[in-house]
């Protein structure tokens, strides 16, 4: 295999591209190695060096722990449950959360065998337990097994202290909270409900 093959097997790979959108990245860094090609080649060999997740939330950074939960402008009290690291950059994108994240990394599944352990709800108990910690957001999507998380936390923290609450309607059933514009996406945090 040629090395032009392999660069565009390897695009293939992402998710949304598909050989002939690989074809065309390709050719375009080809055509332009100085512009875009090494200075693509120098971030990914950063990033791969450099980043890392959080150990306290599950972001990703450069350094562990991560901006947002070193942040002492942030609200440390409110912590805001999402699936995974699309979710969390679609709510920072609308601007309107000064709160802190957990990440779960996934949904709760029995048709995958995904239960508690699998994802990050053991360390999310831990960390609403906390005295710390006034309020969690369940920002879930809007799919079955976002919901199905949803409750499964909310009822692991119903004997808490802390305040449940989840995204104001709006969002689509089915819906993912990296494909929402920004001002829906503000919208529901505004209006967050108790769960």
């Amino acid at each position: 295999m040629s090395s032009l093959d392999a660069l565009i097997q390897q695009f293939t790979k992402l998710p949304g591209i598909g050989p002939r959108s690989a074809r065309r990245m390709v050719l375009q860094l080809v055509r332009k190695k100085e512009q875009l090609m090494h200075p693509l080649i120098i971030a990914m060999q950063h990033a791969m060096e450099h980043l890392q997740t959080c150990t306290v939330c599950g972001n990703l950074d450069s350094q562990n722990p991560c901006a947002i939960c070193t942040d002492d402008r942030r609200d440390a009290s409110i912590l805001c449950v999402v699936e995974d690291l699309a979710d969390l950059w679609a709510i920072e994108r609308s601007r309107m959360f000064k709160g802190r994240y957990h990440v779960l990394g996934g949904t709760l599944s029995a048709i995958d065998g995904r239960g508690p352990e699998a994802i990050a709800i053991p360390a999310l108990l831990r960390r609403a337990q906390s005295r710390e910690i006034v309020e969690v957001i369940l920002a879930t999507n809007a799919t079955v097994e976002g919901q199905t998380t949803a409750h499964y936390i909310m009822d692991r923290l119903s004997d808490s202290n802390v305040k449940i609450s989840q995204l104001a309607q709006g969002i689509p059933i089915g819906g993912e909270l990296d494909y929402l514009d920004d001002g829906t996406l503000g919208a529901a945090i505004k209006a967050r409900l108790s769960f």
